[in-house]
């Protein structure tokens, strides 16, 4: 029997409980006496005085801004000694479902700390080979018109970890938390290329941030990617300054460095600059000693979100577990992902969540059957254990590579751009580890 013929034998709607009907004949009594009291309380009768005081207190007051139940997941931080904001934080992929992060989970790379940029003082300079220069305040940018879409940001040092000969065991957002998916609003650099018309001889877009780091980069027009803009809004709301208010770029599929935050200028220009964010730092060291520059799109990828490291896994008495991961690709949309149980001797079809979108997360379900599971007194585990990976394909054909033959293309003195297929072990007592998966 197939996987997806498998689960669905297990798919039921949940029946409605008789304690689920008590709850809501209470819930409607108790609307219904309160609306004469004014409070929305009612008595509880004596056979019902076992439920939750939730059931019968009011709850807390509510705030301006929503919070997170019990805190909340939070980002792992690494800082460089000495400063006080240089440095990165990941974003919990483990702990999260769906495609879109949170705002204030959305991964962090900064080079000299978050700068203080003066709103009202802000201006964005559109300038070079153009023929009208133009000098835009943020209430005259917000007054052009916008743009909204789905991408992922990503920084190519994301996964460089498993360059490593040894599996890190770490949980798989602290691995792969360098990425993250949002819905970005903003103007779209076409827009504003129309305004300042572009001049005979512009070839590059030389893009600078307000940060102390002299961030600096370097793009070639023709690979512009569609849907690139100078964003003002993440997730409907207005940047925070973490993510580069008043305005940054997004450049869907491109490399997390290109993606300027805290924007200031983009200047149209025959040449690059070559800034060290377009040549020291960014490059790709090859096999035969030279560097790749201007490796600027992300490749296809994709990571098991849950098992993962760090979570035993406990069997479920159907004899199938469920395995979700995140798929997404800098070339276009993923297509199809692919689940091993057994270590790359077989393969079968993930479900791919929704309609897959260009340069943005893609959710992937695999149905594990496990078999039936031992039960010991305390717990149900898996009965053996099992390697399980996942591979993705994206809609220009791409297919996310092996370990052996990225090192093959890349060599072993490689540190960005890490895209590999990637395992986790499952052993007999549920736990889980990271392994290379070297095929």
């Amino acid at each position: 029997m197939s996987s997806r013929r498998c689960w669905a034998r297990y798919a039921r709607w949940p029946t409605v409980s008789e304690h689920d009907r008590a709850r809501r004949h209470w819930l409607r009594r108790g609307a219904a006496l309160g609306a004469g009291a004014g409070l929305g309380i009612a008595d509880v009768p004596a056979g019902a005085r076992d439920l939750p005081d939730s059931w019968r207190t009011p709850g807390q007051g509510f705030g301006n801004y929503g919070q997170p139940v019990d805190g909340g997941p939070i980002r792992w931080m690494a800082v460089e000694p000495g400063t006080t904001g240089t440095g990165v934080s990941w974003t919990p992929l483990h702990e999260l479902d769906g495609t879109i992060i949170p705002n204030g989970l959305h991964f962090e790379r900064h080079h000299a700390g978050i700068p203080a940029v003066r709103t009202e003082e802000w201006r964005l300079a559109v300038e070079g080979l153009v023929d009208t220069p133009l000098s835009l305040e943020l209430a005259a940018l917000r007054r052009l018109p916008r743009h909204s879409r789905q991408a992922f940001i990503e920084c190519a040092g994301n996964s460089n970890a498993l360059w490593r000969p040894d599996p890190v065991q770490a949980p798989v957002g602290w691995l792969h938390g360098l990425v993250s998916c949002s819905e970005w609003t903003g103007v779209t650099l076409a827009t504003l290329f129309d305004l300042v018309g572009v001049g005979r001889g512009a070839r590059w877009l030389i893009a600078d941030g307000l940060d102390a780091s002299g961030m600096t980069i370097s793009l070639p027009l023709a690979a512009l990617p569609d849907g690139a803009m100078v964003a003002l809004f993440q997730n409907g709301e207005p940047l925070r300054a973490a993510q580069g208010h008043p305005a940054r770029l997004v450049l869907p599929g491109l490399e997390g460095v290109a993606q300027v935050k805290w924007l200031g200028r983009l200047t149209l220009s025959d040449r690059p600059v070559l800034s060290r964010f377009d040549t020291v730092a960014y490059t790709d060291l090859q096999p035969d000693g030279s560097s790749h520059r201007f490796t600027r799109t992300m490749g296809v990828k994709s990571v098991i979100t849950d098992p993962a490291v760090g979570r035993a896994v406990i069997g479920g008495p159907s004899g199938i577990t469920e395995v979700s991961g995140l798929a997404w690709s800098g070339t276009g949309h993923i297509v199809r992902v692919e689940l091993t149980h057994d270590g790359g001797r077989h393969w079968s079809d993930a479900v791919l969540e929704g309609t897959p979108r260009d340069t943005a997360f893609t959710r992937f379900r695999w149905p594990w059957e496990h078999g039936r599971p031992d039960i010991t007194a305390d717990r149900v585990r898996p009965v053996r254990p099992v390697l399980l990976a996942s591979r993705a394909t994206d809609s220009t054909g791409r297919v996310q590579p092996g370990r052996a033959t990225l090192i093959r293309e890349q060599g072993h003195g490689a540190y960005y751009h890490y895209n590999a297929v990637t395992a986790v072990e499952i052993g007999a007592d549920g736990r889980v580890t990271h392994v290379h998966l070297e095929g």
